[in-house]
């Protein structure tokens, strides 16, 4: 049997058509509003870092983004389709597309490391145990865990943990990823192989991206950094340049403050984001 190629790079949308696009969205839950008037558009091969400390909104928005949850005003499309009204049959087809990297990893304690990557895959009766094997085996190599096949995660490192989360959001080829502070409550070695590995999932398959984080180091990194495939590892880009489809949004108080790149975002007058680079 032929199988799939879960690493192969999805057909590029429409240039025009945004992956994500946010209109002026907000939500709001006992008490102040956590979203206010929030824009913005991920687009096809981009890769967004949503900057911020906890407690701005950076969670939710992404909860709102993946249909998890629904805005109190404006409007939430993901390719091309407004989410808003779907039910959750009709998000089903639609979250199957995006891979989603919780906080933590977010792992099923009780299954194997091959059932919580091949959790979706599961689902779906019609496709035979070789064929999944298969396909997870490919996403286990893709962050260097095929030896954790049959492991189960109370005896994997944090770090692991979080690559099997990685692998996991692989699985189905997705259109999107959504990262969700990948590299939070790591040391800052295995901070820097979680990012090697989003970079070379930018790189190798440019799947357009919208992580989280409140780590500037992991940010910079992504940006000023690609991956080499002749040397199978990250490398810095020449000083001064910067990954030319990854940048940057920050949130204060529920509000977008800041969009742009990271020339922009290191010379910007504006004092939350001052003090936050400080």
């Amino acid at each position: 049997m032929d199988v799939p190629s879960i690493l192969t790079a999805p057909e590029p949308l429409h240039e025009t058509v945004p992956v994500v696009e946010l209109r002026h969205v907000g939500i709001a839950f006992d008490g102040p509003p956590v979203l206010v008037d929030v824009s913005f558009t991920v687009a096809p091969g981009e890769t967004r870092i949503l900057l911020g400390p906890a407690g701005v909104g950076k969670s939710v928005l992404l909860k709102l983004i993946n249909g998890l949850l629904l805005p109190d005003a404006g409007s939430v499309l993901l390719f091309g389709e407004e989410i808003n009204s779907m039910t959750e049959e009709e998000l089903f087809p639609i979250r199957a597309r995006t891979g989603m990297v919780f906080q933590e990893g977010a792992l099923f304690d009780s299954l194997t490391v091959r059932d919580n990557v091949a959790y979706q895959l599961i689902q779906n009766s019609r496709i035979p145990d070789e064929e999944i094997d298969a396909r997870v085996l490919e996403a286990l190599r893709f962050v260097g865990l095929e030896q954790t096949f049959l492991s189960y995660p109370a005896s994997l490192s944090g770090g692991m943990r979080r690559r099997v989360a990685i692998a996991r959001a692989l699985i189905n080829n997705p259109e999107l990823l959504l990262y969700d502070s990948p590299t939070g409550g790591l040391d800052p070695i295995t901070s820097t192989n979680i990012i090697e590995l989003i970079v070379k999932q930018r790189d190798v398959h440019r799947t357009p991206s919208l992580l989280v984080t409140h780590r500037l180091q992991d940010a910079f990194t992504l940006c000023t950094h690609r991956f080499d495939p002749e040397k199978n590892a990250m490398t810095p880009l020449p000083r001064g340049v910067t990954d030319p489809n990854t940048t940057f949004l920050m949130l204060d108080e529920g509000r977008l403050i800041f969009n742009g790149s990271l020339h922009d975002l290191l010379h910007s007058a504006d004092p939350f984001v001052r003090e936050f680079l400080e």
